[in-house]
């Protein structure tokens, strides 16, 4: 489990295709604290930590994960957010997150707001995910909260601290986004068509 607050902003260092999977390979100041087998979050998607360097470690997506996500469309040099897994007991500063993606988005309007940025997000609703209006959402891992939802689109307000310690100061209008849907109200739209 994840909190969406990120720790630090990775850089892809190599991408080696490996059949229908991809080995990553982050530089990363979090790098000397990690170990192999940890969980981190990378724009939002779990991935195991399978090897470690001094300043760098990698990871594996199989094909179902790059899907799914926007990994596969990662360059090297490409900034990525990073989050390890949650310590039990540690403060809850964003919202319960899986690290598992829902769907990707497309970003279709950045409006400048007086020191912070209005995102908005466009998403195939075919799927039966849904935000609530000041519900919770997760893009690219980063915890936030929706404004003005609507049936396939929301946006998001952004900060400056979350613009300057996040990757979302390299999204543009077009770019695919990892969108990871609230828990709680997956499993309240899963509940609502079993009993409708």
């Amino acid at each position: 489990m994840f909190t969406g607050i990120i720790e630090g902003i990775g850089k892809i260092k190599s991408k080696t295709p490996d059949g229908e999977n991809i080995h990553f390979e982050v530089e990363s100041p979090l790098s000397s604290e990690l170990k192999i087998d940890q969980s981190v979050a990378h724009n939002g998607v779990c991935l195991t930590v399978v090897d470690v360097k001094k300043k760098s470690y990698k990871v594996t997506a199989i094909l179902e994960t790059l899907k799914k996500t926007n990994l596969g469309e990662l360059e090297v040099g490409q900034a990525v957010n990073l989050e390890r897994a949650m310590k039990l007991g540690d403060r809850l500063d964003g919202h319960l997150v899986q690290g598992h993606i829902d769907q990707t988005g497309i970003c279709t309007k950045i409006e400048e707001a007086g020191g912070s940025w209005y995102f908005s997000f466009s998403y195939d609703n075919s799927q039966d995910n849904i935000t609530i209006e000041k519900g919770s959402i997760t893009i690219n891992g980063v915890s936030l909260t929706v404004v003005n939802s609507k049936k396939n689109e929301f946006s998001v307000a952004i900060i400056p601290y979350t613009y300057a310690h996040t990757n979302f100061n390299k999204i543009n209008v077009g770019s695919i986004v990892n969108l990871e849907f609230d828990l709680v109200g997956k499993y309240l739209n899963k509940l609502k068509k079993i009993y409708d």
